[in-house]
């Protein structure tokens, strides 16, 4: 029975002589069983409040720097807030670092500039390119502890990864895709907001694959690089519904759609199915509108309460753990729909 703890202690806490533990722990026998389950109870108790002492009284600073639209950036704030109680009895603190777009080298010094300043974790979105991927090597040379978020960035020396499957939840998109389409004519869209951000990437991987080896009369027409921005996505959706006349659904892997519809209303178009992610305020709007098919949403508080633990685990505050694993993704629709807090 491996334990840490000293026999005195594990006596006290079981309320038994130090004798009596003493025969458990070694099985000389002459104890009944369930003196023996209280020793391992107290074991376990003991474990368990070895881990609040190490979290009483510790403040994390963890700096949360995320590329994306306002929508996904407010979206992982709420979730950080909303599971910072369960965090207790430690305290986290953040300092947010949030932009829409821009050029590499103002993202790469942002992240050098928490390596100047300091920081007990880095929680990381942002494209999978080598000035980012040094910069997160920065970070780690400097002891500081670097999660990604949704996207990975596998070659930077990072702690982990927190988010979905990305590769499945494309596969799933073209699944559900074939089976609402049916028989129907049409071409797809496929948008992404960068080709720079892996989860897309694999996104766009997983469906296509699915879709060549289960639909392949069906022809895919990918944009990209409309940053998930509306004014940009906009341009970009209607140029490629002028070109081919044939799309009749689209599979929005990077967002902006609210834009993508816009476009197909101002051109008299139908869209007969549109698959999106995440579950931010407009997609949510829009689903309920019944203006999306479906919504791949997954757990962004379940993903920042892991991305927590993590940088908790690399500071010796919470015991050591297995692997995150890739947390699975729901199929949204309208009728399914989780409920907004106060309702």
């Amino acid at each position: 029975m491996g334990h840490p703890f000293p026999i005195r202690e594990i006596a006290r806490q079981a309320g038994l002589s130090e004798a009596t533990v003493d025969r458990v722990l070694n099985g000389r026998g002459g104890v009944r069983e369930n003196t023996a389950q209280e020793v391992r109870r107290a074991i376990a108790d003991l474990d368990r409040q070895r881990t609040q002492v190490r979290l009483v009284g510790r403040t994390f600073m963890v700096d949360i720097v995320v590329q994306a639209p306002e929508r996904f950036s407010t979206a992982v704030r709420a979730a950080l807030e909303a599971e910072l109680p369960s965090l207790h009895p430690a305290v986290v603190r953040s300092r947010f670092h949030f932009r829409e777009t821009g050029p590499a080298a103002e993202l790469v010094g942002t992240l050098d500039r928490i390596a100047r300043r300091g920081s007990q974790g880095v929680i990381l979105k942002a494209p999978d390119v080598p000035e980012v991927t040094a910069a997160v090597g920065r970070l780690t040379a400097a002891g500081i502890p670097v999660v990604t978020l949704v996207t990975d960035l596998p070659a930077g020396g990072r702690l982990g990864y927190v988010g979905s499957d990305n590769r499945a939840a494309g596969a799933t998109a073209a699944y559900l895709m074939g089976q609402w389409l049916g028989d129907r004519p049409g071409n797809v869209l496929t948008s992404l907001s960068s080709g720079f951000f892996r989860n897309e990437e694999e996104r766009e991987m997983g469906f296509r694959s699915v879709m060549r080896a289960r639909h392949p009369e069906r022809t895919l027409v990918e944009i990209a690089e409309g940053q998930g921005l509306d004014a940009t996505q906009y341009d970009l959706v209607r140029a490629a519904l002028e070109r081919d006349p044939e799309i009749r659904a689209v599979y929005s892997i990077g967002g902006g759609n609210n834009a993508t519809l816009r476009a197909f209303a101002d051109l008299g178009r139908d869209c007969a199915v549109f698959i999106a992610h995440d579950l931010d305020h407009e997609n949510t709007r829009l689903l309920r509108e019944h203006r999306l098919s479906a919504v791949l949403h997954h757990d962004l508080r379940h993903d920042m309460r892991e991305a927590c633990h993590l940088v908790m685990r690399a500071h010796g505050a919470l015991p050591p753990a297995g692997p995150v694993l890739p947390y699975a993704i729901q199929v949204v629709t309208p009728y399914n729909m989780p409920a907004r807090p106060g309702e």
